[in-house]
């Protein structure tokens, strides 16, 4: 698989050929995805969530995503493109900031772009970004760092004055720089105008089929979250059950002492147990 560039995206799109993107969090999830011939990783502040078991995104810090951005940009390997987010307050505040804590991922996570939540507000930024040569991916509709102002996890430009806003706030990152747009939980009719109206491709995420790529949670995509499972998800696996099952099994196997096995046993050598039993005596063979 050769390398995916944010050159390789946009001539995907006019190609129309899907982009398939999904969430990673470590060096072993990393590496099946790249082998599954996953195009875009995302090292998303999504972490907070399915990893550490916050109820949103927001405590996650910059330190916690690189740490997480590094393993997978290691798993990754070549021709999967790695992009990380930059968590809550890390980018809003000033341009300045978002250099610097755009710099620490790319340098220290080893990505290749990153991701920024925000429409029309954030443009500046993203074009000090982008100017640097900083690939930015931007994310409109449902952005989990605003959850609060939004008053929880909800579909975003039901009305038609908010789906207008989406169309200006993607064709603004367009024109920013951005590579590419997620569409997070909007209605797929506005989905297609955002994507029609976009050089750039859009990526969705409960945003319909119209969009030129998807985006899943691997602990959402693998069935391996438990509780609450979203709308727009489609579990290929059921992977919870599956450890819940052979853990059932681990601890019956220990307990009846079936495990471990001969298999799993390492004995010494013959001239060695017999050394050694001559210090220990027979009877510490226990046979």
């Amino acid at each position: 698989m050769t390398d995916v560039t944010v050159r390789t995206l946009l001539r995907m799109k006019r190609k129309g050929e899907k982009i398939a993107m999904m969430t990673a969090y470590d060096y072993p999830t990393a590496k099946l995805l790249s082998q599954a011939g996953m195009h875009v990783l995302l090292v998303g502040d999504s972490v907070g969530m399915v990893v550490q078991g916050h109820t949103t995104t927001i405590p996650v810090t910059l330190d916690q995503l690189v740490y997480h951005a590094n393993m997978v940009s290691r798993g990754a390997g070549d021709g999967v493109m790695v992009v990380a987010d930059l968590p809550f307050l890390t980018y809003q505040i000033t341009p300045e900031d978002a250099m610097r804590h755009a710099a620490r991922m790319m340098q220290e996570g080893g990505v290749h772009a990153i991701k920024l939540e925000g429409g029309q507000s954030i443009v500046p930024t993203v074009e000090r970004l982008v100017t640097a040569g900083i690939p930015v991916m931007g994310h409109i509709g449902l952005t989990p760092q605003s959850v609060h102002a939004f008053g929880g996890f909800s579909v975003q430009g039901r009305r038609a004055e908010e789906a207008n806003r989406l169309v200006e706030d993607a064709l603004a990152l367009e024109k920013a720089g951005a590579f590419a747009v997620v569409l997070e939980a909007i209605p797929a009719e506005v989905a297609k105008v955002i994507t029609e109206s976009l050089r750039v491709p859009t990526i969705g995420i409960g945003a319909g089929p119209h969009c030129d790529g998807q985006v899943l949670v691997f602990h959402d995509f693998s069935g391996y979250t438990t509780g609450y499972i979203p709308k727009h998800n489609k579990p290929y696996l059921q992977l919870g059950d599956l450890i819940v099952q052979a853990a059932q099994q681990y601890v019956e196997e220990v307990q009846s002492g079936a495990f471990p096995g001969e298999p799993q046993t390492v004995h010494l050598k013959a001239e060695e147990r017999d050394a050694f039993f001559e210090v220990h005596g027979e009877e510490a063979k226990g046979e």
